[in-house]
């Protein structure tokens, strides 16, 4: 789960912030010998600096810096000063697996933030496992991606962990006892929220339709949701479109609230919907820039925003948090390996993004927030936790 505003257009056909692969390849990392800690603590860090979903890539590079920066100000990790050895894997599969080559044998790296999407993680993964060298994915959020990966973690919860959210949030806060599901067919990520929401929700979808990343026109599946008896629509997908079918919903005068993951999580939504008509619009996310969540999230906000001169996103949260855990990992290390088990035994670690416990599998276990926006501005934040 994976990948919220604060971020720019991003040209969505091409990515999968959050899937591209029904089958992760698993490398045997159990002879891996791992790096050696040296004079200083190497980090490399993986992200879409470039290329289409560089606006997901390049905050969350900003937020593992400046987690970096704070470590080293404050005297690093067990005195040692961390080094950050930065790649840009172009938002390209094949090259974030180069990056991860290059960082992981070729550099010795000791650990690797990024990348943000589930399939340049998918692609990185294998010869970093190889090298025994722990990965950790701020915002990858297939299903399955940390399967039998020894040493690949994921900051962010999963697409069916949403669904759940979603479901639980529609039939208990909005009191909807029947909906609307318009889902990204296009979007493994989107897929996978819809899967879960249905089987999760125990009121009637009266109706369901699709779209694909790039549609721009949504007149007619919204004409025949018109036609059809609905108290919510759920909206699986991400902030490009759903702007956009936000905006000709309530040009057709369908005023019910709409529900979605954390795709929405965009101020490209909001100009896609325009601030006017982006009224009664929830979505999913661990972070809100505007609304106050916790002491350590209003910090980072702060120390976030005098670094780099903009409001702090979802994304850029996730990867302070995931930065900070390694870090956390690294005490009393020695080596690459040794990072990668103190990882899995990190529980209820009070990041900005929430409380933060590794599962069996290295994914996330952690709190949820269901964003209120009205006139394009997030107003309320409500913890939610699914069934």
């Amino acid at each position: 789960m994976k990948g919220k505003t604060l971020v720019a257009t991003v040209l969505l056909a091409s990515m999968t912030l959050l899937a591209a692969c029904s089958q992760v390849p698993v490398a045997d990392g159990s002879k891996a010998k791992g790096t050696e800690i040296g004079e200083t603590i190497k980090v490399g860090f993986n992200f879409e600096n470039t290329g289409s979903v560089a606006a997901y890539g390049s905050v969350e590079q900003k937020g593992a810096l400046l987690a970096v920066e704070e470590i080293n100000q404050a005297g690093g990790v067990d005195g040692k000063q961390i080094e950050v050895i930065s790649k840009d894997n172009k938002s390209e599969t094949q090259e974030a697996a180069s990056v991860s080559t290059n960082l992981a044998i070729q550099q010795e790296v000791n650990a690797i933030v990024g990348p943000a999407t589930s399939g340049a993680t998918a692609a990185a993964i294998p010869k970093a496992t190889i090298a025994g060298v722990p990965v950790i994915s701020p915002s990858a959020t297939q299903d399955g991606l940390t399967a039998g990966q020894d040493f690949l973690f994921v900051g962010t919860f999963q697409d069916s962990y949403q669904g759940r959210i979603i479901a639980k949030y529609v039939a208990d806060n909005l009191k909807a006892k029947k909906v609307a599901l318009f889902t990204d067919n296009s979007s493994d990520y989107a897929k996978g929220i819809a899967k879960s929401f249905k089987e999760a929700y125990k009121g009637d979808i009266v109706i369901e339709e699709t779209f694909i990343a790039g549609d721009t026109d949504f007149q007619a599946a919204l004409t025949k949701m018109k036609g059809k008896d609905f108290d919510a629509m759920v909206l699986p997908g991400y902030y490009t479109e759903a702007g956009k079918i936000v905006n000709q919903m309530r040009g057709m005068g369908l005023n019910q609230p709409i529900v979605g993951g954390d795709g929405l999580n965009s101020e490209e939504f909001v100009q896609q919907a325009t601030a006017e008509k982006a009224n009664d619009i929830y979505f999913v996310s661990g972070f809100s820039s505007t609304v106050k969540t916790s002491e350590e999230a209003e910090a980072f906000k702060k120390a976030y925003r005098d670094r780099f001169k903009e409001e702090p996103s979802t994304f850029s949260a996730l990867a302070y948090d995931s930065m900070k855990m390694m870090a956390k990992a690294m005490e009393g290390a020695d080596n690459s390996i040794q990072i990668r088990d103190n990882l899995t035994k990190i529980k209820n670690y009070n990041g900005v993004t929430g409380k933060t416990s590794f599962d069996a599998d290295h994914n996330t276990s952690k709190s949820a927030f269901m964003m209120t926006m009205q006139k394009g501005k997030v107003e309320e934040a409500v913890s939610v936790q699914p069934d």
